[in-house]
């Protein structure tokens, strides 16, 4: 197996402070150091130490110049220090919200890491912001009704795995199955989509990319082996017209009817990049969509109950039906066992 290549972090905003501190102290010794030592220094490539020197001399307005004699960085004039980091109101309350949006890690070994990345900003913070945290901790909070019973060591080591391109063997139980199986896997991604985690990893029995639930793994082994991400893998492309994580398995023109006390829930949100919604004289709406699987949308329509119709296309309508069908039959024969039976309860 091939070594891993290096991960490289695309830094669209702001360059990682530890590193420009690190060039600045460099520069302030007097070294003029130049983009090929910082990269061998900082364990980076040349390109991020030239993003990080075009944010020094662009966005910070440190006076940086290259010496074409010494063939490195100084400064043209006197710098005391870095300067400060400013920030507005309106980015502090959007770091309040995501802190307390990863409360639901309280407890777990990613505590420290959270912790610590928000002690790092709050020391570059000017100190002259004062603003009143109580009561925005009044107004914001973050609630699920159904949270997955999630292992977070195990969601640790399929990140990390998957960072460091290290081949796994999964114990990894399918659903409707009470005993795990072993598979050998290359991670490829792990994903947070609509609240719950999921891994796209290359599964060696399948021979393809798999998706893999982390709360379906009862245990992780490291192989000692890596391996080499393709580079044809895009989880954008691969969930294009996807409504969920479902795989593609074809192209579907889907056309749902709601009537109008489900209308205006679906107005509220975008389902889908490819929706269309048009308005019905009755006060309901149909929403289209352009997806490359109908299991998920099927499970999804099924949960609007009497609400929603199916107008097209004839596999997904017959599916409905299906699986409206199967319920209505179960709830029939429980219902008949119950009355024959009214003292026994029902599990």
């Amino acid at each position: 197996m091939s070594k891993p290549h290096p991960v490289e972090v695309t830094i669209h905003s702001r360059a990682p402070i530890e590193r420009i501190t690190r060039i600045h102290a460099a520069i302030q010794q007097g070294r003029f150091p130049n983009a090929s030592d910082l990269a061998k220094e900082l364990e980076v490539s040349t390109k991020s130490i030239g993003r990080d020197l075009d944010f020094m001399r662009e966005r910070m307005n440190l006076p940086l110049a290259y010496d074409t004699r010494r063939f490195g960085y100084y400064y043209t004039e006197e710098v005391r220090g870095l300067p400060t980091v400013h920030v507005t109101e309106g980015e502090l309350f959007a770091l309040l919200v995501a802190e307390k949006a990863l409360q639901q890690y309280r407890g777990t070994q990613f505590e420290k890491r959270l912790v610590s990345a928000f002690k790092k900003i709050s020391a570059s913070l000017p100190e002259t912001v004062s603003l009143n945290l109580e009561e925005w901790e009044q107004t914001i909070s973050f609630r699920t009704s159904a949270e997955p019973n999630l292992n977070l060591e195990i969601i640790d080591t399929l990140a990390r795995a998957a960072a460091r391109r290290e081949q796994l063997i999964l114990q990894y139980r399918k659903p409707g199955t009470g005993k795990a199986e072993a598979r050998t896997v290359d991670p490829y991604h792990l994903a947070n989509i609509n609240g719950e985690w999921y891994l796209f990893a290359h599964c060696h029995l399948r021979k393809d990319v798999r998706t893999f639930v982390p709360t379906r793994i009862k245990s992780i082994t490291l192989t000692g082996q890596t391996f080499s991400k393709p580079e044809k893998f895009s989880l954008e492309r691969r969930l294009r017209d996807s409504f969920g994580v479902q795989s593609a398995e074809g192209d579907f023109s889907v056309t749902i009817r709601f009537n109008e006390l489900a209308a205006d829930y679906i107005r509220e949100k975008t389902w889908h990049a490819s929706q269309k919604i048009r308005e019905l004289e009755d006060g309901g709406i149909e929403l289209s969509l352009r997806l490359s699987s109908l299991v998920e949308v099927q499970r999804w329509v099924l949960g609007w109950g009497g609400h929603a119709i199916v107008v097209r296309p004839p596999a997904l309508i017959a599916s409905v039906r299906k699986a409206a069908e199967n319920l209505l039959n179960l709830n029939r024969a429980r219902t008949v066992k119950s009355a024959l039976d009214p003292g026994k309860r029902i599990h």
